[in-house]
């Protein structure tokens, strides 16, 4: 939990929209655009298990999901 909540607070720093999650396929979605968020925040949140994904333009987890 503690890195769950360590990763939002990286997160809020950059935005804090209406509907900041959704989970699919056991995955979570985080929409904060990667471009807004510093390399160093980057390397941290991937060590707290949120990856960029470029594709759609936000952060993922499979640790996080809703397996």
């Amino acid at each position: 939990m503690e890195k769950l909540i360590e990763a939002l607070q990286i997160f809020l720093k950059y935005d804090n929209p209406e509907y900041p999650t959704h989970c699919e396929h056991d995955t979570l979605h985080v929409c904060i655009n990667p471009d807004m968020v510093s390399d160093e925040d980057k390397k941290k949140l991937d060590n707290l298990g949120f990856f960029v994904d470029e594709e759609l333009g936000c952060f993922r987890s499979f640790r996080y999901g809703s397996a």
